[in-house]
This record gives structure tokens, sequence and C-alpha cells, in this order.
């Protein structure tokens, strides 16, 4: 083996396992360079940009999916907090839900572009019109799986921020209980607390079974969970 090929093989070894750090620069918080450099060092992020998905949280949805077995083809799908897209597009694929006839309804206040097969709405879930407005666009049939990612903003404060939360999850479980249609399914996002006894048991009666899960695309230092209500009553 000539010197420069051994060099090259011994630099490409020394390599190997070695993670990209990020310079603070002028200006940048100590947070923001340590965000940074965590999305750089993600394999699920670099994992997105390989596969076309819009973000790594897309891969949540396709592990909780593997393991309940969320979806079929053909099922009517809401997504609150559709932004950027992720869940979009595991729904759009796993449902199989076609342009000419689109079963699967985004929501967010954030701009979202478009996805094929899909019906986004930029509107705050938060508006009192909001739920009308998706009834609306399913052309008033029922849903067979209402998903939330919606997160509040934090404020550092952990019992105001869990108090958030669980409103948001509150709100979008009642709207699931609404437009449901039998045997349908909720998932949603929650954080550290999990959820309150009063919506726990309120989710009870409406569903046959109900499950709390952290999918491994989930950071492990993340205090999020999400929650799985199978078999609405109805």
């Amino acid at each position: 083996m000539s010197k420069a090929k051994k060099n090259r093989r011994n630099k490409k070894t020394a390599n190997i396992g070695l993670k990209t750090r990020v310079k603070s620069a002028k200006g940048r918080k100590i947070s923001s360079t340590l965000w940074l450099q965590r999305q750089l060092n993600d394999p699920y992020v670099a994992r997105a940009k390989i596969e076309g998905y819009r973000s790594r949280a897309a891969y949540k949805l396709k592990e909780l999916d593997e393991k309940y077995k969320l979806f079929k083809p053909n099922m009517r799908v809401i997504d609150l907090g559709c932004a950027p897209g992720g869940w979009l597009q595991i729904a759009q694929r796993a449902v199989q839900s076609m342009p000419e006839n689109p079963t699967i309804i985004g929501i967010d206040y954030l701009e979202v572009e478009p996805i094929a097969g899909t019906i986004i709405l930029q509107k705050d879930f938060s508006d009192e019109d909001a739920p009308s407005a998706i009834i609306k666009k399913l052309g008033g049939k029922k849903a067979d799986i209402v998903l939330s990612d919606m997160a509040a903003p934090t404020t550092g404060h952990r019992q105001t921020d869990h108090i958030r939360i669980i409103a948001l999850v509150e709100m979008a479980a009642d709207f699931a209980i609404d437009v449901l249609a039998p045997n349908g399914t909720f998932v949603a996002k929650v954080f550290q607390g999990g959820t309150e006894h009063q919506l726990l048991n309120r989710l009870k009666q409406h569903f046959s079974k109900i499950f709390h899960a952290k999918p491994p695309a989930s950071r492990k230092e993340s205090a999020e969970t999400y929650l799985i209500a199978k078999g609405f009553k109805g």
C-alpha cells in the first residue's frame, strides 16, 4: 500500500464517530449553538433529508404507526398543528390519499407548503371557527383518526407550561370526540406529568384502549410522550 493511500485510510478511520462541533458566533445564544450542534449530529435529521421528509418528527408518527397500526388505506385523517408537514407526509403515504380525492386535512397557523393528497388550512386551531372549517373540508364526513402534534410556546415555568399543554390536548380531545367515526383513533403529544386524571378518565369513557408511548425518534432528553386512544365508542 502506498504511503499516500495509507495516510488517507488512517485519516478516514480517525474521523469515524467524531461529532460535528459548532463554533459560537457573535450574537448567537449558547442555547442556539447547542441546538444547531444537536441538529447537525442527529441521525433522524440526516435521514429525513435523504428520504424527503420535512422534519425528523415524521419518524415519530411512522414508529407509532408501526407499533400501534394507526393507518389503513382510504382513511380520513385530521392533523392538528401540522407544520412543517412531516406528519402529513407519513399519513398521505399510509392512507394513499390522492390529489383528486384528498382524505387528509391539516391545520396550522404557520404556512405549510402544499403536499399532494392533502388539504391544508392556515388557521389557528384555537380560533372559534376552526373546527367547523375542518369539518367543512371533510364534506361533513366523520374522521377515522385525529392527530395532534400541537405544543404551546414554553415559558420556562414548568407548572404554567404543563397547564398550557394540557389545555391544548383537552381541546384536541374534545374535537376528536365530536368528529371521529366509531372505532376511530386519537393521537396527541403530551409532556412531563402525562395527562391529567380528568382528561384521562374522559378518554377512557369514549375509547376502549389508551396507551402512552415514547417512540425511538423522540429524543431521550425530551419530556414529550404520545397518548394513543383507540377504539372510539361513538
